[in-house]
């Protein structure tokens, strides 16, 4: 029996017990604990192709298992964290009990990128659309945003049902948008090749010990106005 096959797998399936165990505290409020199983769960999918590289194992399973398991951690989570704070906000659109579930558009473009990404050969270097666990953080950040944050400004954004909607609404859309999005994966120790993703990561350090949770929403929103602006203009140097 070949071990070593089956280790991808059992990392992946780490990941999805994560997901659970996320979407548990979520239904608690424990909205930290919920994030903090996520940010473990997005830890072992990284590990789970590393590993299957490593010892040359990668499978059609395992790719499947590991689209089915971001789908519960990077999908199903944060859709039910919106679903949540639609919950909890002030009411807007009225009290109609069907509203919550708009949150639930997260997991549905979740689910579609997930899917799509399986199929498309183009993202290999880079990514089409923002990847699901990025998307998950940043949807999961935000209730820990108005808990940590002093400002009544932010709370009375975030408790917003229209703001929720169009957060929710570029969610879905930013997913499966057709935009490259620059990849954190070194293959090369090169500093010029590498670059973008030095200064990314730096700003991101220094954003996380500034401002704490709340750099995390601005980290995934800078990743995707830098990816666009080296579209734009770095690119073309």
């Amino acid at each position: 029996m070949n071990i070593k096959k089956h280790i991808p797998n059992l990392i992946t399936l780490i990941n999805l017990f994560c997901g659970c165990v996320a979407i548990v505290y979520v239904s608690q409020n424990n909205y930290l604990m919920a994030f903090y199983m996520v940010c473990l769960g997005i830890f072992f999918d990284f590990f789970d192709g590393f590993f299957a590289r490593l010892f040359k194992v990668s499978s059609p399973l395992g790719l499947q298992l590991d689209s089915l398991a971001d789908m519960v951690t990077s999908g199903v989570t944060p859709g039910y964290v919106m679903y949540s704070m639609f919950n909890n906000s002030a009411h807007e659109f009225g009290t109609h009990p069907a509203i919550p579930f708009l949150g639930f558009i997260i997991t549905l473009g979740s689910c579609y990128r997930l899917a799509n990404f399986n199929i498309d050969t183009r993202q290999t270097d880079y990514f089409i659309g923002l990847p699901t666990p990025a998307n998950a953080l940043f949807i999961l950040s935000l209730p820990l945003v108005i808990s940590f944050s002093d400002s009544l400004m932010i709370l009375e954004i975030l408790t917003n049902q229209w703001v929720l909607l169009v957060i929710t609404l570029c969610s879905a859309y930013i997913l499966n948008a057709e935009i490259p999005l620059f990849s954190l994966k070194v293959k090369k120790f090169n500093l010029k090749e590498n670059a973008l993703q030095i200064v990314f990561l730096t700003i991101s350090v220094v954003m996380v010990l500034l401002l704490h949770y709340i750099a995390i929403p601005l980290i995934i929103a800078f990743y995707v106005l830098l990816s666009i602006v080296n579209n734009l203009f770095l690119k073309k140097k």
